[in-house]
């Protein structure tokens, strides 16, 4: 929560964030941290996901317009995640923003038009979301001829301030709730 109120603009939008369903202990600090799935069980771990985050999403619509436009972040794994949100939640998507982590390959066979707009965010010294990766997925999006944009920042695998400054544009052009 705290990494999406850093986005400017970020006030006049209706905030949500979906905690991963797995919880585990951080070995080196003992704290309790969630992750979005094990490879042991994927493919029904991601069902369950989706399941999960198209229920948090069908709540927070019973609360508010049906036309506020969804907009899912993820970062690093979570990254994989939302993309899963994105084109499988059964709830339409206006945009993606995408930090540090590349499109699962799963979705390679989607059809360009279910895919909302993107942004794809990487530090140039990210050691997890290489350039490579960053490439590979922008030439994917290429090849689809799906919208995206990408910021490229002085940094690692992080929220990094100009990544903020990107989003708050990508968020300026979706029409945000009045």
């Amino acid at each position: 929560m705290e990494a999406l109120r850093a986005i400017p603009g970020s006030a006049r939008w209706r905030i949500a964030s979906v905690q991963g369903l797995h919880r585990f202990y951080e070995r080196r600090t003992g704290r309790v941290v969630s992750s979005w799935m094990t490879s042991l069980d994927r493919e029904q771990a991601i069902r369950d996901n989706i399941q999960y985050v198209q229920d948090v999403v069908a709540a927070l619509r019973s609360a508010h317009p049906s036309d506020t436009p969804l907009v899912y972040a993820g970062f690093s794994q979570g990254v994989a995640m939302a993309y899963r949100a994105a084109l499988s939640a059964g709830h339409r998507c206006d945009g993606l923003l995408a930090l540090a982590g590349d499109v699962p390959p799963e979705l390679h066979d989607t059809p360009a038009s279910a895919w909302p707009r993107v942004l794809l965010g990487c530090g140039r010294t990210d050691a997890w979301y290489t350039a490579d990766k960053l490439r590979t997925d922008r030439d994917f999006f290429a090849s689809r001829a799906i919208a995206v944009e990408t910021a490229l920042f002085d940094g690692g695998h992080e929220w990094h301030a100009d990544f903020h400054e990107a989003a708050g544009r990508f968020l300026d052009g979706i029409s945000a709730p009045s």
